[in-house]
C-alpha cells in the first residue's frame, strides 16, 4: 500500500506547504506572518475591484503574490536540493496539480453554469475560448492576444483574474528544470538566476510604454517578481531572520511600501517602474517575516492569517461574481449593493476552501497520486469540451428568441478576416499595418482611416472584388487621418497617441512615391465630429480627445474646431500634390444612445420595452446637426470647390429619420460604428471611388 504524502505538522494542527519557507535544520520553519501578508495582498485587489475605498493601486496585490509565490515555491526547491541532492519533478508537479487544480476547477465549472445562462451567444464563445486558456494555463496568453481599441469591456470576461495564475504556472513549469541544470554548477546558480531577474526587469521597464499590454500579461516581463522572490529564498537559506531593531526596522518599511503601492500607484504605465514598488514592499517584509517586531505580530494576527489562508479561494471567486453580478445589474445601486456581493464571494470562498481546497491539498480526498491525476484529468476534459462547444456552436445561438438575435447579430458582428492584413515590411508603407482588399495585384486605390474604416472593411472588400479593383487599407484606431496633428486621447495612453503621430508621419513621407505603385485615388475615412469637438456623444461622452499641431507643422495653436478645419486644408494639399483624386467618406451618423452589446442584453433578459427600444435606435435631429456642424464645415467647403469627391452614407440611414436600422435591421454595433452587415449594405456608395468613374 502507498503511502499518503508527507505533510509538515506545526502548533498540532497540519498545515499546508505554502505556509512554510526557508531556516535552519531539517524542517521547512513556518511563519505566519507571511499568510498575514497574503491577506493584505487579497484584501487589496478585491476592494480595488470592487471599488471599495480610496485604493487606486490595489491591482498590485497580485505583484505581492508573485513575490510571495517565488519566496515560498523557490524555498521548497531549495531545502530539496540541498538536502537530497536533487529534485522530484513529478512530486513538485503533482503538488501543483494538488495545491491549484480543485478549487480551480470547482469555480470555473459554476461560472461555466452562471455564463451559459447569461451570456449573449458571442460573449459565451469567448468565454469558451478563455475557459480552455485558462485550464491549460494559457490565458494570460489569450488575454494579451485580444487586447487592444475593441477589447471585450472587462465584465465580460469572467476568468480574466486567472491571467496571474497562468503566468505563475508557466514559471513554474521553467524553474524546477532550471534549478536542475544549475545544480550541475552550483556556483553558477546565484549569478545564472540574478542575470534572468535583471534581463526581465530591464524588458519590463523597456517595453512597457510602448506596449503595456505584453508587459502585462506576459511571463518574461513578470519573471523577475517571481525570481526576487526566489532570489531572497536562496539568500536566506539557513539563515535565521533578522530580528532585534533592524527587523523592525525593515518590517515596518516593507508594509510601508507595499500599502503606499496600495493607495498611490494608478494602472497607468504599470507595469514598468511602478511594480518595483509592492516587489521591493513585498521582499523586505518576506526578509524579516520569521523575526518579531509590531509588523510581524500584526501580520501574524488570527484574523490575518485566517484571511491568508482564503486568499487562493478568495480570489478564484471574487472575480466571476463581480463580473457576472455587474453583467447582470447593469450597475450597482450603491456601496451596499456591493457589499453584498463581495459577502457572497466570499462565502464561495470560504465554502471552496472547506470542502475542497483543504481537504485534498490534505490528502483526505486525493491523497494518492493516481486518483488525484485522475479526478485533474476528468475536471479538465470537461472543462476543455465545454469550452470547444461554446466556440464551435458560437455561443449556442438558439438560447434567445428571433428578437433579440439581431441585436446579438450586431453585437458580434464587428470582426473581419485579417488574414490579408501585414505589416509592410519595405517599401514606401514600411511599418504600417496594410489589408490587401479585392483581387490579387497591384493596388490601384488607397483607403486611409481610423476606426470607422476598420468597421467599413467587408464592405469595402466585397465592392473592390465586385468591381475588380486591388486596393489597400490602411487604419488606425484612434487616429485622425489628417496632417500637421498630435492628439491626446482619454482612451489611449501616451505611447498610443504617439504611434498615431509617427504612423501619420509615415503616410505622409509614403505620398509621393505611392504613383509608382499604381495608386491613382485616395479614400479618407474617419469620425470626423469627434475630432472637431473633442468628446464623444451619449454612451461616450467620456471619452476625450485633445488635438495639437504636430512637432513642425505649420498649423497654429488655436481652438480645437479651427485646428481641425486648418489640418483639412493641409492635408487636401498636400494629398493632391501627389494623388490625383482624393475622397472623403461623410462620417456616418452617431446614434448617441445606441449600443447593440447593451441593447441586446436587455431584450435576451426582457429588461426593456419596445418604446424605450426605438428611442435609443434614432438621433433627435436637433442634436445631430449641432454635432456635425463644424466636423463638417470644412469638408463641404472643399466639396463644393471641386477639390474633394463627397462619398455620402445619409441618405441610406437617414430616410426619414437617422435610426440604427436598416428594414428593422441593426447595422450598427455602437453609436459610431456600423457592423459588417452595415458595411454590406452600403458597399454600393464606393463603386465611383473604385472603378474612378464620375
Amino acid at each position: 500500500m502507498r503511502r499518503a504524502p508527507r505533510r509538515w505538522r506545526g502548533r498540532g494542527r497540519t498545515i499546508d506547504a505554502q505556509a512554510y519557507t526557508t531556516g535552519t535544520g531539517p524542517r521547512l520553519t513556518y511563519r505566519p506572518a507571511i499568510d498575514g501578508l497574503r491577506a493584505v495582498a487579497v484584501v487589496a485587489v478585491i476592494l480595488y475591484h470592487f471599488s471599495l475605498g480610496p485604493f487606486g493601486g490595489g491591482f498590485t496585490g497580485v505583484d505581492v503574490f508573485f513575490v510571495i509565490s517565488g519566496f515560498l515555491i523557490g524555498g521548497l526547491l531549495f531545502k530539496e536540493m540541498e538536502e537530497t541532492g536533487r529534485l522530484r519533478l513529478g512530486r513538485f508537479y503533482l503538488r501543483r496539480i494538488r495545491r491549484l487544480a480543485p478549487a480551480f476547477f470547482l469555480m470555473a465549472g459554476v461560472t461555466t453554469l452562471a455564463a451559459a445562462a447569461i451570456l449573449l451567444p458571442w460573449e459565451l464563445r469567448e468565454y469558451g475560448k478563455s475557459l480552455i486558456a485558462a485550464s491549460i494555463w494559457v490565458s494570460n496568453i489569450q488575454f494579451w492576444r485580444e487586447a487592444g481599441y475593441f477589447d471585450a469591456a472587462a465584465e465580460m470576461k469572467p476568468l480574466l483574474h486567472t491571467w496571474s495564475l497562468s503566468v505563475e504556472e508557466q514559471f513554474y513549469l521553467l524553474l524546477p528544470v532550471a534549478l536542475l541544470a544549475l545544480g550541475l554548477i552550483r556556483r553558477a546558480m546565484v549569478p545564472v538566476l540574478a542575470l534572468l531577474w535583471a534581463v526581465s526587469l530591464a524588458a519590463c521597464l523597456w517595453v512597457t510604454p510602448s506596449a503595456p499590454d505584453a508587459a502585462f500579461y506576459l511571463f518574461p516581463f513578470r519573471a523577475w517578481e517571481l525570481l526576487t522572490g526566489v532570489l531572497l529564498a536562496r539568500l536566506a537559506l539557513g539563515r535565521p531572520a533578522p530580528g532585534g531593531a533592524g527587523g523592525a526596522l525593515a518590517g515596518a518599511a516593507g508594509l510601508a511600501t507595499v500599502v503606499a503601492g496600495i493607495f498611490l500607484l494608478r494602472p497607468e504605465g504599470f507595469p514598468g517602474w511602478q511594480a518595483i514598488v509592492p516587489v521591493a514592499g513585498t521582499a523586505l517584509l518576506l526578509w524579516q517575516a520569521g523575526g518579531g517586531g509590531p509588523v510581524n505580530r500584526l501580520l501574524a494576527s488570527p484574523p490575518a492569517r485566517m484571511i491568508g489562508r482564503l486568499s487562493y479561494s478568495l480570489y478564484l471567486w471574487h472575480w466571476p461574481v463581480l463580473t457576472l453580478s455587474l453583467y447582470w445589474r447593469g450597475a450597482y445601486e450603491g456601496w451596499w449593493e456591493a457589499l453584498l456581493w463581495l459577502a457572497l464571494a466570499a462565502a464561495l470562498s470560504v465554502l471552496s476552501w472547506a470542502l475542497v481546497e483543504e481537504p485534498v491539498r490534505h490528502g483526505r480526498f486525493g491523497g494518492r497520486a493516481r486518483p488525484m491525476l485522475a479526478g485533474a484529468g476528468g475536471a479538465l476534459a470537461a472543462a476543455l469540451l465545454a469550452g470547444l462547444v461554446f466556440w464551435q456552436t458560437d455561443g449556442l445561438p438558439k438560447r434567445y428568441g428571433p428578437e433579440a438575435r439581431g441585436y446579438i447579430a450586431a453585437a458580434g458582428g464587428f470582426l473581419q478576416d485579417w488574414s490579408r492584413c501585414e505589416t509592410a515590411r519595405s517599401g514606401p508603407l514600411t511599418g504600417l499595418e496594410t489589408c490587401a482588399i479585392g483581387p490579387e495585384g497591384d493596388p490601384e486605390v488607397l483607403i486611409w482611416g481610423d476606426s470607422h474604416l476598420r468597421a467599413l472593411m467587408d464592405g469595402l472588400g466585397l465592392a473592390a472584388l465586385e468591381s475588380g479593383t486591388p486596393g489597400l487599407i490602411v487604419w488606425h484606431a484612434g487616429c485622425p487621418p489628417l496632417f500637421g496633428l498630435s492628439k491626446v486621447e482619454s482612451a489611449a495612453t501616451p505611447a498610443e497617441d504617439a504611434a498615431c503621430l509617427r504612423d501619420t508621419e509615415v503616410m505622409r513621407a509614403a505620398l509621393p512615391q505611392l504613383p509608382a505603385l499604381g495608386i491613382e485615388r485616395l479614400l479618407l475615412v474617419g469620425r470626423w465630429t469627434y475630432y472637431a469637438q473633442g468628446t464623444g456623444i451619449g454612451i461616450d461622452a467620456g471619452n476625450t480627445i485633445a488635438l495639437h499641431p504636430a512637432p513642425g507643422s505649420p498649423l497654429p495653436e488655436a481652438p480645437q474646431a479651427e485646428l481641425y478645419a486648418g489640418a483639412w486644408a493641409l492635408t487636401e494639399e498636400e494629398i493632391r500634390r501627389s494623388i490625383p483624386e482624393l475622397h472623403v467618406l461623410r462620417q456616418v451618423p452617431e446614434i448617441p444612445d445606441f449600443d447593440s452589446r447593451e441593447l441586446a442584453r436587455l431584450i435576451a433578459h426582457r429588461k426593456i420595452g419596445a418604446g424605450a427600444l426605438a428611442q435609443r435606435s434614432v438621433a433627435p435631429s436637433e442634436q445631430l446637426a449641432a454635432r456635425v456642424r463644424d466636423a463638417e464645415a470644412p469638408v463641404w467647403a472643399l466639396a463644393n470647390a471641386g477639390q474633394i469627391h463627397l462619398i455620402d452614407p445619409w441618405p441610406a440611414l437617414c430616410p426619414e429619420v437617422c435610426s440604427a436600422q436598416i428594414g428593422g435591421v441593426p447595422v450598427y454595433h455602437d453609436n459610431n460604428h456600423l457592423t459588417n452587415r452595415g458595411a454590406l449594405e452600403l458597399r454600393g456608395l464606393f463603386l465611383p471611388f473604385l472603378t474612378g468613374a464620375e
